[in-house]
């Protein structure tokens, strides 16, 4: 059997791949362009992927391929009719980053609330050296318990940020998208309730037709001025160019962002100009990324491929 791994810079050089090899001959490819593909993947049984198209352009000359492993949830990137004509299973990956992900929303939540950029800043700066009082108050912080956090979508992710903020003496409450049915322990509420109502707002959606470009202009009216605004979801669930304006004219407190648009970042960006890490806050979608995820991730595909082929 030949396991072909199509991107395999997207799992990260630090995470230990030795078990495949046990199955058949495996060959790994950093990056991959979508005219890379057809001769790469001309003899595989298995093809290994995080963000590579998956269709009849790119593995239609392929005769041998019969399960196409996603080292991840999304699966946009397979054409499934095409998968389905020619008997080709595919396997993605749900549930493994979930505390990863959790963890990474409150490092976001508290590096914003707590204005930790500025008191880092203002010690490494030497300001506090020689300064006249032992504490300093120029940046203003709040404590998240009486708080109420609006969480938008309650998949695995959602619930478990619930729990930890409930934990902080936050008030919670959810809205979802899609209209699903009301879940038992957990209060939800319309989208514009849930708008108005949070002191904190976090997104763990997945993009649909009922999420994208959601969070617009007329949802950024509606929030509070103090509110801090997260986005752990996919990046095309918020208009950037109207979370811009909202930052421009101090509708919403502050924004975390671990997903954008486009990734990498456009170079044309509106986010780009903000530069104040009180005001914004950007990480390179990292936060699935710790390295007992991927390390899980990669054991859940390796069982798959076992399971699938038998062995």
């Amino acid at each position: 059997m030949k396991i072909v791994f199509l991107d395999v810079k997207t799992i990260g050089e630090d995470i230990d791949l030795s078990g495949y090899e046990q199955l058949g001959k495996v060959i790994k490819y950093p990056f991959s362009t979508s005219e890379d593909i057809p001769e790469r993947v001309a003899d595989a049984d298995v093809i290994v992927t995080n963000k590579m198209q998956i269709n009849e352009t790119t593995i239609g000359k392929a005769k041998n391929i019969k399960l196409v492993c996603v080292t991840g949830t999304g699966t946009n990137n397979l054409e499934k009719d095409y998968l389905d004509s020619r008997h080709i299973a595919w396997r993605n990956v749900a549930g493994y980053s979930t505390e990863s992900v959790a963890q990474h929303t409150f490092a976001m939540l508290f590096y914003l609330l707590e204005k930790l950029r500025f008191y880092d800043d203002y010690v490494k700066e030497e300001r506090y050296a020689g300064d006249t009082l032992f504490t300093h108050f120029q940046e203003h912080f709040y404590e998240l318990k009486g708080k109420t956090w609006g969480i938008i979508g309650l998949g695995n992710i959602g619930r478990r940020i619930a729990s930890i903020a409930e934990c902080f003496g936050a008030k919670v409450i959810y809205t979802s998208p899609s209209g699903s049915a009301p879940q038992d322990g957990y209060h939800q509420t319309d989208m514009d309730t849930l708008l108005v109502s949070s002191d904190i707002i976090s997104v763990h959606a997945p993009l649909n037709q009922y999420t994208e470009n959601l969070i617009d202009a007329a949802a950024f009216q509606k929030m509070k001025d103090s509110c801090i605004f997260l986005n752990l979801g996919r990046g095309a669930i918020v208009v950037e160019q109207d979370l811009a304006e909202a930052l421009k004219h101090h509708e919403i407190a502050a924004a975390g962002l671990d997903v954008l648009r486009e990734e990498p970042m456009n170079p044309n960006s509106p986010l780009l100009e903000f530069k104040d890490s009180r005001r914004l806050f950007i990480t390179p979608h990292i936060a699935w990324a710790s390295v007992e995820a991927r390390t899980r991730l990669m054991e859940i595909i390796l069982e798959q491929i076992r399971e699938f082929f038998q062995f």
